[in-house]
């Protein structure tokens, strides 16, 4: 039986968006997209969130889900000199207080909220695009690079609830370190 690591996390905010507000926008500006800041999003394995811009596409089955720690956030701010960002700009589908994501990548692991589990498994940086410098703060883009979140595949159906939540990992985690950027090598994928 291999050893599963319990983290005591919570989950700030649940962006549900059928839009895209920045994909494919460059000259046109930042679409006016409806998007909820959910109390509960329900996902389904390997499809996403339902009602979510990125449920059941197929090039995005690998990476439907988008987390974030805030505390990225925040670094990101106190680097830029910049006031306090609204987390909901980032466009991440599940912002965390506590979380360290990176070595999650390529992991299975676990959200339990309000009593129900939804397993997950990390599969892969979630850059940031250059609409950061303009919705955020000049500077943004780049420094959010390495600390952006991570996009994962559901591996279960399940609803995550904002509040308190637990994060289930196979491996150590550091949540002192939710905020640090993190330079990953580049991956070869099967």
């Amino acid at each position: 039986m291999s050893t599963t690591y319990r983290y005591d996390v919570e989950i700030l905010h649940l962006l549900v968006s059928p839009g895209h507000a920045y994909f494919g926008r460059a000259r046109d500006g930042a679409a006016d997209v409806p998007t909820a800041d959910a109390e509960r999003a329900e996902l389904v394995t390997g499809k996403g969130i339902v009602g979510d811009r990125f449920f059941g596409k197929a090039a995005h089955m690998d990476a439907a889900v988008t987390l974030l720690a805030v505390e990225a956030l925040e670094a990101i701010a106190d680097d830029l000199g910049a006031g306090p960002f609204d987390p909901m700009l980032a466009r991440r589908n599940v912002v965390l207080r506590g979380a360290q994501l990176a070595p999650l990548l390529g992991e299975e692991f676990a959200l339990e909220s309000d009593g129900e589990l939804v397993r997950l498994r990390g599969g892969r940086p979630a850059h940031p695009c250059a609409w950061m410098d303009r919705v955020l703060a000049p500077g943004a883009h780049a420094a959010m690079r390495g600390r952006g979140g991570l996009r994962c595949r559901p591996l279960s159906d399940g609803v995550l609830h904002r509040g308190p939540a637990v994060l289930l990992s196979p491996v150590p985690l550091e949540p002192d370190r939710a905020g640090d950027a993190v330079r990953l090598r580049p991956a070869r994928l099967p």
